[in-house]
């Protein structure tokens, strides 16, 4: 290849700080969610300093309020099942953030910076196989609309502690999620005909 070409090309490789910086942000991500666990597993054998940490870490109200909206005492602080439920969700987040991650490091490194060669690996991804740019928009739409999911659950469950409009639009961003995965899967199915095309053309192209 001539310099530049060569130069532009080999450029792609400025990508690799930013997906070991995502590597980073994995790590913080599992160190969160060990702690968040360790902290769960105190408060079920009665710690209560590990029981406000996860009341205030999920947002969990505490307060009693008389019919004006002023806060006129506090709950007995107890481990129950609605705090159970939501420290779970929220370790599931973690959880999907980090497949998230997992899937915009490696899709995107085999598909903008360079090969892996794991054909012959037995952990391959089954994904991994035919990923491209456009089957990797359509996963990560689809993780995104599951970790709006979660969020939006929480929210839910914990909806004594959230004005209406927030409820409002916390589901209306879930469904603006749902409308564009949509989009992208219609574009990519749209687009799907006319590569299959290209790719006889050029067999035939081939052949000739």
């Amino acid at each position: 290849m001539r310099p530049l070409p060569f130069a532009i090309f080999g450029s792609r490789w400025l990508q690799l700080p930013l997906y070991i910086g995502l590597i980073v942000a994995q790590c913080v991500y599992v160190f969160h969610f060990w702690v968040e666990l360790v902290h769960l597993v105190q408060a079920v054998f009665g710690d209560k300093e590990a029981l406000k940490i996860l009341v205030e870490a999920i947002g969990y109200d505490v307060n009693i309020y008389n019919k004006a909206g002023d806060v006129v005492g506090q709950k007995v602080l107890q481990l129950n099942e609605t705090i159970i439920m939501l420290v779970v969700l929220a370790l599931i987040d973690v959880v999907m953030i980090s497949n998230l991650l997992i899937m915009v490091i490696v899709g995107g490194y085999e598909t903008f910076v360079s090969r892996m060669n794991l054909e012959n690996h037995p952990d391959q991804p089954e994904w991994l196989s035919h990923v491209n740019a456009s089957v990797l928009k359509v996963k990560l739409a689809t993780a995104i609309i599951g970790i709006s999911s979660i969020h939006l659950l929480k929210t839910f469950i914990n909806a004594a502690n959230y004005s209406e409009k927030v409820l409002l639009w916390q589901t209306l961003i879930h469904v603006v999620f749902l409308l564009s995965a949509m989009a992208i899967a219609a574009t990519d199915r749209l687009m799907a005909p006319s590569e299959h095309e290209a790719k006889a053309r050029d067999g035939r192209t081939k052949n000739d």
